[in-house]
Protein backbone atom coordinates (compact mmCIF):
# COMPACT_ATOMS: atom_id res chain seq x y z
CA UNK A 1 0.00 0.00 0.00
CA UNK A 2 1.52 3.32 -1.00
CA UNK A 3 1.19 6.83 0.42
CA UNK A 4 -1.52 7.94 -2.03
CA UNK A 5 -3.71 4.94 -1.15
CA UNK A 6 -3.35 5.67 2.57
CA UNK A 7 -4.16 9.37 2.03
CA UNK A 8 -7.24 8.41 0.02
CA UNK A 9 -8.42 6.09 2.80
CA UNK A 10 -7.87 8.79 5.47
CA UNK A 11 -9.85 11.28 3.40
CA UNK A 12 -12.70 8.82 2.84
CA UNK A 13 -12.92 7.92 6.54
CA UNK A 14 -12.78 11.55 7.68
CA UNK A 15 -15.56 12.58 5.29
CA UNK A 16 -17.81 9.58 5.95
CA UNK A 17 -19.76 8.24 8.90
CA UNK A 18 -17.38 5.27 9.23
CA UNK A 19 -15.60 5.33 12.61
CA UNK A 20 -13.14 2.49 12.06
CA UNK A 21 -11.38 1.02 9.04
CA UNK A 22 -8.92 -1.87 9.27
CA UNK A 23 -6.86 -3.23 6.38
CA UNK A 24 -4.77 -6.37 6.89
CA UNK A 25 -2.49 -7.63 4.18
CA UNK A 26 0.18 -10.32 4.23
CA UNK A 27 2.93 -8.03 5.53
CA UNK A 28 1.07 -4.79 6.26
CA UNK A 29 -1.64 -3.73 8.69
CA UNK A 30 -3.45 -0.39 8.72
CA UNK A 31 -6.05 0.84 11.18
CA UNK A 32 -7.83 4.19 10.79
CA UNK A 33 -10.04 5.18 13.71
CA UNK A 34 -12.16 8.33 13.90
CA UNK A 35 -13.26 9.81 17.22
CA UNK A 36 -15.76 12.66 16.69
CA UNK A 37 -13.76 15.33 14.76
CA UNK A 38 -10.36 13.68 15.16
CA UNK A 39 -9.08 11.07 12.71
CA UNK A 40 -6.28 8.80 13.90
CA UNK A 41 -4.15 6.61 11.65
CA UNK A 42 -2.23 3.73 13.17
CA UNK A 43 -0.18 1.44 10.98
CA UNK A 44 1.97 -1.59 11.72
CA UNK A 45 4.33 -3.48 9.45
CA UNK A 46 5.70 -6.50 11.34
CA UNK A 47 8.57 -7.65 9.15
CA UNK A 48 8.88 -4.81 6.66
CA UNK A 49 12.06 -2.95 5.63
CA UNK A 50 12.84 0.30 7.46
CA UNK A 51 12.21 2.29 4.25
CA UNK A 52 8.44 1.66 4.56
CA UNK A 53 6.77 4.83 5.97
CA UNK A 54 4.72 4.29 9.12
CA UNK A 55 1.61 6.42 9.43
CA UNK A 56 1.46 8.68 12.48
CA UNK A 57 -1.69 9.98 14.21
CA UNK A 58 -3.25 12.75 12.16
CA UNK A 59 -3.55 15.57 14.69
CA UNK A 60 -4.34 18.43 12.26
CA UNK A 61 -7.81 17.02 11.48
CA UNK A 62 -9.61 19.18 14.05
CA UNK A 63 -7.70 22.48 13.49
CA UNK A 64 -8.02 22.16 9.71
CA UNK A 65 -11.80 21.88 9.78
CA UNK A 66 -12.37 25.62 10.49
CA UNK A 67 -10.00 26.54 7.64
CA UNK A 68 -11.88 24.16 5.34
CA UNK A 69 -15.18 25.81 6.29
CA UNK A 70 -13.76 29.28 5.66
CA UNK A 71 -12.21 28.26 2.32
CA UNK A 72 -15.47 27.95 0.32
CA UNK A 73 -16.31 31.61 1.02
CA UNK A 74 -12.99 32.85 -0.42
CA UNK A 75 -13.02 30.96 -3.75
CA UNK A 76 -16.41 32.52 -4.51
CA UNK A 77 -14.62 35.90 -4.55
CA UNK A 78 -11.51 34.70 -6.43
CA UNK A 79 -12.99 34.04 -9.91
CA UNK A 80 -13.49 37.80 -10.24
CA UNK A 81 -9.69 38.16 -10.21
CA UNK A 82 -9.55 35.63 -13.10
CA UNK A 83 -6.84 33.67 -11.35
CA UNK A 84 -6.14 29.96 -11.45
CA UNK A 85 -5.94 28.14 -8.14
CA UNK A 86 -3.00 25.84 -7.49
CA UNK A 87 -4.39 23.30 -5.05
CA UNK A 88 -2.73 20.94 -2.58
CA UNK A 89 -2.38 17.43 -4.01
CA UNK A 90 -2.33 15.92 -0.51
CA UNK A 91 -2.99 16.38 3.19
CA UNK A 92 0.02 17.67 5.10
CA UNK A 93 1.92 20.73 6.33
CA UNK A 94 2.58 23.59 3.88
CA UNK A 95 6.04 25.17 3.72
CA UNK A 96 6.96 28.13 1.49
CA UNK A 97 10.73 27.41 1.60
CA UNK A 98 13.06 24.41 1.81
CA UNK A 99 14.34 25.44 5.27
CA UNK A 100 13.44 28.12 7.84
CA UNK A 101 16.54 30.18 6.95
CA UNK A 102 16.01 29.91 3.16
CA UNK A 103 13.95 32.31 1.02
CA UNK A 104 10.44 31.35 -0.11
CA UNK A 105 10.19 29.46 -3.40
CA UNK A 106 7.76 32.10 -4.75
CA UNK A 107 6.45 35.47 -3.59
CA UNK A 108 3.41 37.46 -4.67
CA UNK A 109 4.27 39.11 -8.00
CA UNK A 110 6.78 36.43 -9.09
CA UNK A 111 6.50 34.94 -12.57
CA UNK A 112 6.40 31.13 -12.53
CA UNK A 113 6.66 28.51 -15.27
CA UNK A 114 5.20 25.02 -15.55
CA UNK A 115 7.41 22.69 -13.49
CA UNK A 116 8.79 25.36 -11.12
CA UNK A 117 8.88 24.26 -7.47
CA UNK A 118 6.47 26.57 -5.64
CA UNK A 119 6.26 25.02 -2.15
CA UNK A 120 6.68 21.86 -0.07
CA UNK A 121 3.93 19.79 1.54
CA UNK A 122 5.14 17.48 4.30
CA UNK A 123 3.12 14.31 4.69
CA UNK A 124 4.14 11.53 7.05
CA UNK A 125 7.68 12.95 7.44
CA UNK A 126 8.15 13.01 3.66
CA UNK A 127 8.82 16.42 2.12
CA UNK A 128 7.05 16.60 -1.26
CA UNK A 129 8.05 19.41 -3.62
CA UNK A 130 4.96 20.81 -5.30
CA UNK A 131 5.51 21.99 -8.87
CA UNK A 132 3.41 24.51 -10.74
CA UNK A 133 1.08 23.15 -13.39
CA UNK A 134 0.45 26.62 -14.82
CA UNK A 135 2.60 29.52 -16.02
CA UNK A 136 1.87 33.05 -14.90
CA UNK A 137 2.18 35.60 -12.13
CA UNK A 138 1.55 34.71 -8.47
CA UNK A 139 -1.33 36.92 -7.30
CA UNK A 140 -1.97 35.49 -3.84
CA UNK A 141 -0.54 33.01 -1.32
CA UNK A 142 -3.60 31.42 0.30
CA UNK A 143 -1.90 29.51 3.15
CA UNK A 144 0.42 30.63 5.94
CA UNK A 145 3.84 28.99 6.22
CA UNK A 146 3.93 25.83 8.39
CA UNK A 147 0.12 25.53 8.34
CA UNK A 148 -1.78 22.27 7.89
CA UNK A 149 -3.48 21.86 4.50
CA UNK A 150 -6.21 19.56 3.23
CA UNK A 151 -6.37 17.72 -0.06
CA UNK A 152 -7.53 20.06 -2.86
CA UNK A 153 -7.17 23.18 -0.67
CA UNK A 154 -6.07 26.28 -2.64
CA UNK A 155 -2.39 27.15 -2.00
CA UNK A 156 -1.79 29.92 -4.57
CA UNK A 157 -3.77 32.05 -6.99
CA UNK A 158 -1.92 32.54 -10.31
CA UNK A 159 -2.85 34.95 -13.08
CA UNK A 160 -2.16 32.99 -16.28
CA UNK A 161 0.52 34.25 -18.64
Amino acid sequence: MDLKEIQTLVKLVSSSKVDLLEVDKKDFSLKIKKNSNKTEVVSMAPAMPAAMPIAQPVAPAAPVAPAAEAAPAKPAEEPASSGIEIKSPMIGTFYRSSAPDKPAFVEVGDEIKVGDTICIVEAMKLFNEIESEVAGKVVKVCVDDASPVEYDQPLFIVEPA
